[in-house]
């Protein structure tokens, strides 16, 4: 399309320190059992046990996938005597927000220079039945 320019921002307008946070959360909560496990998680702290048994999954497995939910920087975890509390951190949570909104921002201008730009093309009539072709209403 010419004459539109695709944004003012850059392409890639995240400060690069951003972005390995953004992909570790979204890898991590790109696997259906972890996003189930943060969406547990949304109600408040947990022991591995009882993630497990919420979520009807083995210990185990949950105990990976909380591993790498902590490695992601989702979780926090506390141990109390000899219990591990896993709980949310909001700061990836907020980085991801932030992200979004900035995408939101850049495509939202993209959007309306498309749509200020097909506004100002011509517009062609459709033919109906037995009503005239583009060309036909041109040509009279």
């Amino acid at each position: 399309m010419r004459g539109i320019s695709a944004s003012s921002e850059p392409a890639n307008s995240e400060p690069a320190s951003d972005m390995p946070t953004q992909l570790a959360t979204l890898t991590a909560l790109a696997e259906p059992n972890r996003f189930r496990i943060v969406e547990l998680l949304r109600e408040g702290p947990l022991t591995v046990g009882e993630v497990a048994t919420r979520l009807g999954m083995r210990q185990p497995q949950t105990s990976k996938h909380l591993k790498v939910l902590a490695d992601a920087g989702i979780l926090e975890v506390r141990p109390v005597a000899n219990r591990r509390i896993h709980a949310l951190r909001p700061e990836p949570f907020e980085e991801l927000e932030e992200w979004l909104q900035r995408t939101e921002r850049v495509m939202t201008e993209r959007f309306d220079k498309l749509d200020d730009y097909l506004r100002g093309l011509p517009r062609k009539t459709n033919r109906g039945p037995g009503g005239p072709t583009a060309q036909e209403a041109s040509d009279e």
